[in-house]
């Protein structure tokens, strides 16, 4: 049995929102987020979903879930600069 990945992401809203969340797939997530549909996270009805700006794999759902609780305690400066360093190194 193939083991399922686990993801942390990150979407910019279109007012410039951060929010953080989990999942073992990023694009369908993120147009479920997109949609505003039922499925999207309710942080996105009044300023929608504009890009998913960070990836990060991890092992299974408890590490991702740690993460994620590590990154959403994070000051906006520190989240901007993980989704800055994460951009520079998907350009290489």
């Amino acid at each position: 049995m193939e083991q399922k990945h686990w993801w942390v992401y990150m979407v910019q809203t279109i007012g410039g929102r951060l929010y953080t969340g989990i999942t073992t797939d990023p694009q369908r997530r993120f147009k479920e987020h997109v949609s505003g549909g039922r499925l999207g996270a309710r942080f996105f009805r009044t300023d929608p979903a504009q890009a998913m700006v960070y990836l990060e794999i991890q092992v299974d759902r408890s590490a991702a879930s740690r993460r994620e609780a590590t990154i959403k305690k994070l000051t906006r400066q520190k989240k901007l600069s993980l989704v800055e360093a994460y951009m520079a190194a998907k350009v290489v």
